[in-house]
Parts: structure tokens; C-alpha cells; sequence
């Protein structure tokens, strides 16, 4: 059975503007799943789909093999946990403590149950030493893991991530990315996040969609999407540069193995390396 399931997922804002068009989208446990496509595919518009925050035009929603209804959008939201890609649209409370125990508090835990999970999501995010800071004072990267460890607290079972890298500054990305990769290993949660910088989607996903026009145009494994450069050009995205750069020397002659990460770009450019006669 999927985590998540959409099934012919249709969505039509006011105004007429047709922001979904058919989707299939599949999460199973312990996945890393990337949805790429440049702004306006509509990533944004299908993650509100997971949680019932938006009702489908037509199609469905499965969540568990169960569609989401009114009687049961609460648990489907302490199982679906989604971080916006704006961190002020979901931090509002004095302090990033009392911000993070939010969630929980509303779960209707007990007060011992609840600051253990705000120990937890605190130590987790690194936001121990900010507990008692006011969260507007904080800068960009710090909002993010405030509100992501506000959802972290509510112990979802599939956290989403919309352009979780936005605004961040590369010291923000590689910690989100040492983040994103222990969720599956250690505590078997589903991450699923969006973006349209390709170069950091083999670092953090195992499976790929990509979307353009609201309608997934493709999906696969990073190898699989990333071998179709054609694909990702129509769909108005860059080619990573890791693989670029790998055909580029196969191009002019060079054996060197394909490779979609740096760990194993270097491998394929050693081994190629010690095989030159």
C-alpha cells in the first residue's frame, strides 16, 4: 500500500487557471522522492493536495488506500506534515520553543510528551542554543529549520518540502541535505520535496518526478531522469552539471563511468585515471 496516491489528480483555481492536469503520484515508506519543474509547474499546488488543504477538481487522494474526508483530515495531517516553501507562513508564536511545541500542543498531547518532542526536533534541527529567541529576529535559514522542527515535532510519517533550499546559503543546503538523508535511515520517514535546482537532486532523492504545465511529464530514478537531457531542457530545467560535465568527457574520448554525485564522479574519475595505459 503507498503512503500518499493520487489518481487522475485534477485542480482548477478561480479564474479558471488549470493548475493540475491528471497527476499519478506514488510515496511509498521510507522514500526520498524529488518533484522538479521550473516555478509554476505546479509543485506547490499538488503538495496542498497531500494534507487536504486543497480539494481535488477531480481525481483523488489517497492517503493510506483511504481518500481524505472531513471526518479524518486531522490524522491525515499528523501523518503529512508539510513545510511551506515561506517560513513566515508558518511561524508565529513568541518564541522558537513555544513556536515548536505548537503542533504537538494542538495533537493534544501531554505537557511531558510535548517538550520531549520539542527537545528532540530542537536538538535535531540545531536549534537548541535559539530556544528562547523571537523567530522573526532569526535569519532565513534559521525560519526554516524553525518551522521545519515544528513539524518534525508532530512526528509525521511523510514530511513534504516545498523549495526547501530557497533563500538558503550553501552552508544552509549542505545541512538541509545531511537532514533530508537521515529522516528515511534513522526514523523510516517519507521525505518528499520540490525544487528547480537539479544539481542537488541526486545528492537527496532515490525517485523523480518532473512536472511542467501541471501533468508529471516524467519519472523515474535519478539515473533513469537524468540520462534525458532532452526531456529536462523541454521542461525548462538545467542539466546538473555533474552528469553535463561526465558526458562531456565520454564525448571527447575519455572512459569514465556516468556519475550523478560528486562522491561518485570522483570514483569514476580515479578508476578512469588508473585505467589509462
Amino acid at each position: 500500500m503507498h503512503l500518499i496516491e493520487t489518481r487522475n489528480l485534477s485542480y482548477v483555481y478561480r479564474g479558471n487557471v488549470t493548475a493540475l492536469r491528471g497527476v499519478n503520484f506514488t510515496a511509498g515508506r521510507a522514500s526520498r522522492i524529488a518533484v522538479i519543474g521550473p516555478n509554476g509547474a505546479g509543485k506547490s499546488t499538488l503538495f496542498k493536495h497531500f494534507n487536504g488543504i486543497l480539494k481535488p477538481t477531480s481525481g483523488e487522494v489517497l492517503i493510506r488506500g483511504e481518500p481524505i474526508t472531513k471526518e479524518n483530515v486531522r490524522e491525515v495531517r499528523k501523518f503529512v506534515g508539510i513545510v511551506f516553501q515561506n517560513p513566515d507562513d508558518q511561524i508565529f508564536s513568541p518564541t522558537v520553543e513555544q513556536d515548536v511545541a505548537f503542533g504537538p500542543t494542538n495533537l493534544g498531547l501531554d505537557e511531558a510528551t510535548v517538550a520531549h518532542r520539542v527537545d528532540e526536533a530542537l536538538k535535531l534541527l540545531d536549534l537548541e542554543d535559539l530556544r528562547e529567541r523571537v523567530p522573526h529576529h532569526l535569519s532565513g535559514g534559521e525560519k526554516k529549520r524553525v518551522a521545519i522542527a515544528g513539524v518534525i515535532a508532530m512526528e509525521p510519517q511523510v514530511l513534504v518540502l516545498d523549495e526547501p533550499t530557497a533563500g538558503l546559503d550553501p552552508q544552509g543546503v549542505a545541512g538541509l541535505i545531511e537532514f533530508v538523508n537521515t529522516l528515511p535511515r534513522q526514523y523510516g520517514m517519507t521525505v518528499i520535496f520540490s525544487t528547480h535546482h537539479v544539481d542537488l537532486v541526486a545528492e537527496v532523492a532515490d525517485y523523480v518526478y518532473v512536472m511542467d504545465g501541471g501533468e508529471i511529464v516524467a519519472r523515474g530514478t535519478v539515473e533513469e531522469i537524468f540520462a534525458r537531457p532532452e526531456m529536462l531542457t523541454r521542461s525548462r530545467l538545467d542539466v546538473p552539471v555533474i552528469p553535463k560535465l561526465i558526458r562531456s568527457l565520454q564525448e571527447q574520448g575519455v572512459a569514465v563511468k556516468m556519475a550523478y554525485t560528486l562522491e561518485g564522479a570522483q570514483k569514476a574519475l580515479l578508476d578512469a585515471y588508473i585505467r589509462r595505459p
